[in-house]
């Protein structure tokens, strides 16, 4: 229970069911590093609240110290490295689909329900993670790491249900926070402004460089690569007379490169420790075999339709993937998540552009 919409009507839920219901809220961070996100102090106490509106029990588990283990730390070493991460893929796969499950286990529960917006099958004794029936809520991207045994133990009530279902369920249902706006951004970067965030832990350091063109001519400096992801194309302090984009990232020679916008096109990239959704665990990955190629949709980003892809498997963890049509600033640090029709099969991280 984050305290948001979501997780409280999936509460409600189950509770008029009549499944017996416990709360859990994750402690993720210093409530005075959280202002205002997910993790706030604020929503712990809503969910609290909740919990005794709907007369079920609450506890706050302390992962703090995984978090930024698993979490953090990934985040800031991306950037440094040209990247631009996606928290939410790790923090579902080690926190709160493995952390969090377990302890729900331990507390005796026989599923972990959440507020995502995803759909889980199962027939012929394998489970499946589907798209969500409302697309512009699904969340399978995020998910692509789940596997049989966690799918097993989940439950995701929502996955049927459109967003303004859920809140006319919620308000139908008497919960106070049926009208809470829901949570934007990463919830450990306050006001969205992850440079800040950036400058003020004390294992990075913002290094100057050169901005240069496609043809390697100096167009100016830079105060640090973690402040450009590819495509962008504001804030380059660049004047050409035509508009320019980051087309490349060289953390290497601490080089941002810019061109054309035909330039953050391709068709090609290397993914790395790729995960498939029928597999038991992470290091038994599934059937596909080393060098074999197959058929997929796949997308580069959330917010991305997926495309026509070839996956060819270089290793049981690496794999080259080839979109039928260029994409848009293919992003080093972003996931690549293959599906057939609505099912998600898998995905993988995005290393580099080829």
């Amino acid at each position: 229970m984050s305290g948001g919409v979501d997780s409280t009507t999936v509460a409600a839920i189950l509770k008029k069911e009549g499944h017996e219901v416990i709360g859990i809220t994750m402690q993720l961070l210093d409530y005075k590093d959280a202002e205002g996100g997910c993790c706030s102090l604020d929503h712990v106490i809503d969910a609290r609240r909740v919990a005794q509106e709907l007369d079920i029990p609450h506890y706050v588990v302390n992962f703090m110290d995984s978090f930024k283990e698993l979490v953090l730390k990934d985040y800031v070493t991306k950037y440094e490295a040209g990247k631009t991460p996606i928290p939410c893929v790790l923090c579902n796969q080690y926190v709160k689909f493995d952390l969090l499950l377990k302890r729900a286990l331990e507390l005796g529960a026989d599923y972990l329900a959440t507020g995502h917006y995803a759909k889980i099958t199962n027939g012929d004794g394998s489970y499946s993670l589907n798209k969500a029936d409302d697309e512009n809520k699904d969340q399978t991207y995020f998910l692509y790491t789940l596997k049989q045994k966690e799918l097993s133990k989940l439950m995701f009530p929502l996955g049927s249900l459109k967003k303004d279902e859920v809140r006319n369920l919620a308000r139908s249902l008497n919960l106070k926070l049926a009208e809470k706006p829901d949570s934007t951004g990463v919830c450990f970067v306050p006001s969205d402004n992850y440079r800040d965030y950036l400058l003020r832990q004390s294992a990075f350091t913002e290094k100057e460089g050169e901005i240069v063109n496609t043809e390697g001519d100096v167009m100016g400096k830079h105060d640090g690569i973690y402040s450009f992801t590819i495509g962008q194309r504001r804030g380059l302090g660049i004047a050409t007379g035509k508009p320019m984009y980051v087309v490349g990232i060289d953390p290497k020679e601490n080089r941002v490169v810019i061109g054309a916008e035909d330039k953050i096109y391709s068709n090609k990239l290397l993914a790395e420790n790729i995960s498939w959704v029928d597999t038991q665990n992470s290091s038994q990955n599934s059937a596909i075999s080393f060098d074999s190629s197959f058929e997929v949709k796949a997308k580069i980003r959330n917010r991305h339709r997926e495309d026509d892809a070839v996956v060819t498997m270089k290793s049981d963890t690496e794999a080259e993937i080839e979109f039928k049509n260029p994409q848009r600033a293919i992003t080093p640090g972003q996931a690549v998540v293959f599906y057939k029709d609505k099912k998600v099969l898998g995905g993988g991280w995005i290393n580099r552009v080829l």
